[in-house]
This record gives structure tokens, C-alpha cells and sequence, in this order.
């Protein structure tokens, strides 16, 4: 009886010792699943024509991880920090693909990633995210890059033809009640990269047509431009009510607002018309008179705008950015549509981030940094409700101006 007595003792303190081992080995896992930091990606071009907006992105980029880490990092995991990975994508669609296979490949413990600015380069770096099953941010505009069946890839800006839809009827809007007629002709020219392509693309089938408005001149260009002329003198002789120009390099668009205002059709004589930020970036007026801007508008994916005073003072405050352009607000957006991410996820894995991505659902939190204020993503990819934000060069400076409700300033029309 006293040796049965002594094994059931002995039973019992095995069966603690086990009970404890399993405990330990439990909690080691948890322990190694919470990681102190958590990597995530901004793959923007860094070098080449495209530099400064992949510049301005990282700036948006280093904000909102200062801000995450400053606010607790990642409570449901322990209140890791997060740790931006920067690759520079380059300047050419090749440079931009083989950038992003470096980067699936040394940086294996990337959750996610932002990028790319141009939607070329995008178009290029998602076929090799896409392989690798990490998720990716982006505000490029181009439809295909939601339009391939995807699951990995998760587009914050509406599409370019989805710009061209909301902003044309405003646009036109606009200038009948500005001139008390309906503009009757109107320009393109545009160069060839794919969020241009595709902005333009609706414009030239059907809106137009639908609007009643004649397209006289049409014209495309390969950036960068060596000689806006001929452009011009197309325009001159066409004589438009208005000029949708589309340029993604900032050398492009101050070539041709000069040249405009050398042949006498600058300053509002013939109202511009923009998509995208190149016609709006502070380094247009390095060189250039900020008369040949005023008035000129453009339609964007994403602006400043009210509700982010505090940000856009201290973008000026911390890297000299005299106003917050898409690819710094949208890129500061992105990373914390990542932290809520992780937060769903409840682990520093991609996989899990991605579906946490598909399933997301909010109107607050990282939605108030987009224009239409819901973050939901559509079986492609795509944000749910993504509007647009117009913007109007105002005594130097490119002002929200549409919606109405997160307007900065009021838009006008430029006289002739």
C-alpha cells in the first residue's frame, strides 16, 4: 500500500513536471512569435527622373513609423516596433522588377510593403510580390494593376479611369458656370506611362462623346519631353476651351507651362487641366514663375486636405515640404493600414496580413488619410468608395480645392 502510495506521488510530480515543461515550451512560442521589431517595405524610385517622389514618399513613410513606434507599436503584439526596409525601384521598369526580386529575396521577414509612385513600375514590382505572397500598398492609378486577378496586391488610389469619371462632369461643371457656357473643345496631350494611358483612356472613348465636347487635338508623348513645341503649336492652332494635359515628370510639366506662356496661351488664356502631381510639386517653382501656374488645376488620387494641418505642418517643419502631396499623405496612410493590419492579425506573417487586408472594414483610423473616408478593399483589390481630391495652383500654392467638404480654398476658373 505505502509503495502504491509513493508511485502515486511520484505520478503526480511527473505529471506537474510535464504539465510545467509544456507550459514553458508554450510560452517560449509566444515569446518567439512576438518579435520586438516587424519589417515592412517602401519600394519607391530613389534614383533617376522619378527621384523626388520617391523622396517625398519615404518622408511620408519614416513619419508614420516615428508615430506607430511612438504610440506602442503593435499592441497585439506586445508592442513590437515597427522597421522600414527602404529599396531604391529606379527609373526604368526593368529596374523597378529586378529591385523587387532583390528585395523578396534578402528581406524574408517583410510582413507587407509600399510602393511604387510611377504604375509602371508598379505593374513591374507586383509580378514578383505577387510570386512571393507578400502584400503591397499602393496609390499608382493604372486599372491593370487590379485588373490581372491578384490576391496580394491592395490599390489605396481610385483608378485612373475611375478619376477620369468623377472629375470630368466636375471639371466641365465648373467652367459652364465660370463662363456661363459649356466648353466645346477640348485638348489632350498626354505621355505614354500607364496611369496616363489609362486616365485618358475613358476620356477618348466614351466621356467626351457623352459630355458632347469635340477632342481637336491628340496627342501622346515618350517622357521625358526634349521639346514641348510642336505640342504647342498643335494647340495654338486647334485654339481648345481647354487643355487636359498629363505629364509624371516635373521636367515635363514646367517645359510645357513655359512654353504655353511663350506662345501666348499660359496664365489661364487657355485653362490646363492635369492628372496626377507632377504638375503640382514644389519643384516646379524652383525655376519657374509661379504666374505661369496660377489656376492650373489637377486631379489626384490623394492631397492634403482638411482634417491634416497637423501633418502638413510638420512635413514642413521636419523635411522643408512646403505642402503635403499625395505621395506623402497616401504613403503615411499605408503605413498604418499596415499596423491596423498587424493588429488584426495578431502575428508578424504576411499571409495572415494579407487576409487581414481583404477582410478590413472601417471608416475611421487610417480611412481619414483618403479621400471618401472607407478603408474596404473589393475581390481585385481595390478601396471601396476611393474618391479623388482636385487641386488648384492659389497664390503659389496647390490647394485642395474638391470635394467640397475637405476643400482648403474654393476653385475658380480661369479667365481668358
Amino acid at each position: 500500500m505505502e509503495a502504491l502510495k509513493i508511485n502515486r506521488r511520484d505520478l503526480l510530480k511527473s505529471t506537474a513536471a510535464t504539465a510545467a515543461l509544456a507550459y514553458g515550451m508554450a510560452g517560449a512560442s509566444a515569446f518567439a512569435q512576438t518579435p520586438a521589431e516587424v519589417e515592412v517595405g517602401l519600394i519607391v524610385p530613389l534614383s533617376g527622373i522619378y527621384a523626388r517622389p520617391g523622396q517625398v514618399m519615404r518622408m511620408g513613410a519614416e513619419m508614420a513609423i516615428e508615430d506607430i513606434n511612438a504610440a506602442g507599436g503593435i499592441g497585439s503584439l506586445g508592442g513590437a516596433k515597427l522597421k522600414l526596409v527602404i529599396v531604391d525601384a529606379g527609373d526604368s521598369t526593368e529596374k523597378s522588377k529586378n529591385a523587387a526580386q532583390r528585395m523578396v529575396a534578402e528581406h524574408t521577414n517583410l510582413v507587407a510593403a509600399s510602393g511604387a509612385y510611377l504604375s509602371s513600375f508598379t505593374l513591374a514590382v507586383t509580378e514578383v510580390t505577387e510570386r512571393a505572397g507578400l502584400p503591397v500598398l499602393t496609390l499608382s492609378y493604372s486599372d491593370l494593376i487590379t485588373s490581372r486577378g491578384f490576391k496580394y496586391v491592395f490599390q489605396t488610389s481610385a483608378t485612373a479611369a475611375s478619376q477620369a469619371e468623377q472629375s470630368l462632369p466636375v471639371v466641365i461643371d465648373l467652367a459652364t458656370r465660370a463662363t456661363g457656357s459649356k466648353p466645346k473643345s477640348v485638348a489632350i496631350v498626354t505621355d505614354n506611362t500607364a496611369a496616363s494611358v489609362a486616365s485618358v483612356k475613358p476620356m477618348r472613348e466614351r466621356l467626351l462623346k457623352e459630355l458632347g465636347i469635340e477632342l481637336v487635338v491628340d496627342e501622346t508623348f515618350t517622357p521625358p519631353l526634349a521639346d514641348a513645341t510642336p505640342l504647342v503649336q498643335r494647340i495654338r492652332s486647334a485654339r481648345p476651351d481647354l487643355v487636359f494635359f498629363l505629364p509624371t515628370v516635373i521636367s515635363d510639366a514646367k517645359l510645357m507651362l513655359e512654353k504655353l506662356n511663350e506662345f501666348g496661351l499660359g496664365q489661364g488664356r487657355i485653362p490646363l487641366i492635369s492628372f496626377g502631381i507632377a504638375i503640382a510639386e514644389p519643384d516646379l517653382l524652383k525655376t519657374m514663375n509661379p504666374a505661369l501656374v496660377e489656376g492650373v488645376m489637377t486631379c489626384v488620387g490623394n492631397w492634403g486636405f482638411k482634417g491634416h494641418e497637423a501633418l502638413i505642418k510638420r512635413i514642413k517643419d521636419k523635411y522643408n515640404e512646403p505642402w503635403m502631396t499625395q505621395n506623402a499623405i497616401s504613403t503615411y496612410g499605408d503605413m498604418w493600414i499596415i499596423k491596423e493590419a498587424l493588429e488584426s492579425a495578431k502575428k508578424a506573417d504576411k499571409e495572415a496580413v494579407a487576409q487581414a487586408l481583404r477582410t478590413v472594414d472601417m471608416d475611421g483610423g487610417p480611412a481619414r488619410y483618403f479621400p471618401g473616408g472607407k478603408l474596404k478593399f473589393d475581390e481585385n483589390g481595390r478601396r471601396v468608395g476611393a474618391g479623388l481630391t482636385i487641386v488648384q495652383w492659389r497664390n503659389g500654392i496647390p490647394s485642395t480645392v474638391a470635394p467640397a467638404n475637405i476643400a482648403m480654398a474654393e476653385p475658380y476658373w480661369p479667365k481668358k
